[in-house]
């Protein structure tokens, strides 16, 4: 039998990252160590999460792929090696993260990589935390190289502030960076190519600085990227339940969800679908009911139908739903 699915977090180590995922969400950090991104819902070679509830506790996110793909994916296509075809991260940025783009489905392949579509939402900011996205607007690529050469090419990039509850979508291509004191939720493709193209003259954790993929990069950025905007979208609904689009992509869709206290909601049936709980509590009610607290992503099989989302306390939380 299948049913709502909640795993391991895989923890890693970065040399921008810190311990608000322990802080705001209760997760246990390894002690002493700067933890960058919990991966949450993950199926990469190496890095396939746990189940940590219910019958098949201890199997693993590709055993359920490998066992009852079509129960998981309904319509859904996965991705390559019949691998999961979404990944979703709590990243937490205590420093600024490389400038660095994914490539572009079309390049990718010929690059060795793999393309990267993602979403952030911004689940916590210190006062002026801030987004690097796209280039402002008139750079060209002449300028762009010039002022990657002399060490000044942060200069180039659209800087945007952001609050909680805030929201970008990053096709591949988009050049990129996350800025200092940002806890984000990150739903993206399952990839792990990322191309750094400026790491602010900042050295490793052995004391050289790290490897740069200025190549790569300009061949994977889209130079006619100028100025993207947060998504827009407002909420619809009523003082119990209201929602908003974040994402509506052919890779998935997102959306943005407050809930009071005890009002319930119904999936989708039918879809994949993950309940990604960004403050309070839901219980999911399906033949084996779970509780899916702040900081924990809840994975729903397709195969399982009449599934409600009701809240245990007030709750914001997105949905997401793979193609």
């Amino acid at each position: 039998m299948l049913y709502p699915f909640i795993f391991q977090p895989i923890f890693k180590e970065r040399i921008w990252g810190g311990r608000e995922i322990e802080t705001l969400f209760g997760k246990k950090l390894p002690p002493g160590k700067p933890i960058g991104e919990s991966w949450e819902v993950a199926d990469r070679s190496g890095d396939e999460s746990v189940i940590q509830n219910g019958e098949h506790a201890g199997k693993n996110l590709h055993w359920l792929m490998t066992q009852f793909p079509r129960e998981i994916l309904g319509d859904a296509k996965a991705a390559a090696g019949n691998r999961f075809p979404i990944l979703c991260k709590i990243l937490d940025a205590r420093e600024k993260l490389s400038l660095q783009v994914h490539p572009p489905a079309h390049k990718a392949a010929a690059m060795g990589g793999e393309p990267k579509t993602e979403m952030w939402f911004i689940a916590g900011a210190k006062p002026g935390a801030e987004l690097y996205v796209g280039l402002k607007r008139g750079v060209t690529r002449a300028q762009f190289e010039k002022k990657l050469s002399d060490g000044t090419v942060a200069d180039c990039f659209h800087r945007i502030p952001v609050k909680p509850g805030d929201t970008m979508f990053l096709p591949s291509g988009r050049v990129h960076a996350i800025g200092s004191g940002l806890v984000i939720f990150e739903i993206q493709q399952n990839s792990d190519t990322t191309y750094r193209l400026f790491d602010w003259n900042r050295m490793g954790t052995d004391g050289k600085p790290r490897e740069l993929h200025v190549a790569q990069s300009l061949a994977s950025m889209d130079f006619n990227d100028f100025e993207p905007k947060l998504v827009v979208e407002r909420f619809s609904g009523d003082d119990k339940f209201k929602s908003r689009p974040l994402v509506r992509d052919a890779l998935f869709d997102v959306d943005h969800v407050e809930m009071k206290a005890g009002a319930g909601h119904s999936l989708k049936s039918r879809k994949l679908q993950i309940v990604a709980v960004v403050s309070g509590q839901v219980k999911i009610e399906s033949a084996a009911p779970v509780s899916v607290r702040a900081g924990q992503f809840c994975l729903v099989p397709a195969s399982l139908e009449r599934v409600e989302v009701v809240a245990e306390s007030d709750v914001t939380w997105l949905r997401v739903e793979a193609h």
